[in-house]
């Protein structure tokens, strides 16, 4: 899902960036946002000439209520996923490509649901099995990174 090697030649390129929010507070915990048939992160496509964290935490505030200024990003962290995708407006094939950053925030809130039909935090106790295409591969790479950062 790191590289696009498998994907077709000549797709047109969506860009997207989203955050996975962490709680500083023990336990540990993080969000996710429930869509009818799956589990997502905060997260959107690109506008104009931003860049991926800007569109990340743009992205985050509008689909939580959560304001930008509130979440501390992890410098040393981002994660790319890259993957076909068909829109349901035209049905023709882009190849998505989706930035992810760690967030932290002091403490749980309730999200202001604009995009989603709920939410939810879960502990943090890696390996986790939520969603194997786009969520599974992010939190190895966060487990991994995390667990870097505490040796």
């Amino acid at each position: 899902m790191n590289s696009g090697s498998e994907l077709p030649a000549g797709l047109k390129v969506k860009h997207a960036a989203g955050i996975l929010i962490f709680t500083r507070s023990a336990p540990k915990q993080f969000l996710l946002m429930r869509h009818t048939d799956r589990w997502d992160l905060p997260k959107g496509h690109r506008d104009g000439d931003e860049t991926d964290a800007e569109t990340a935490l743009r992205e985050t505030e509008e689909e939580t209520g959560l304001a930008a200024t509130s979440i501390q990003l992890d410098p040393n962290f981002h994660f790319q996923l890259v993957y076909p995708v068909k829109y349901k407006r035209d049905g023709k094939p882009v190849e998505k490509r989706v930035t992810y950053f760690i967030g932290e925030v002091n403490e749980a809130f309730t999200p202001e649901l604009t995009e989603h039909e709920g939410f939810q935090w879960f502990d943090w106790a890696p390996p986790h099995k939520i969603q194997s295409q786009t969520i599974d591969p992010l939190l190895s790479a966060v487990a991994e990174h995390l667990g870097k950062r505490q040796a």
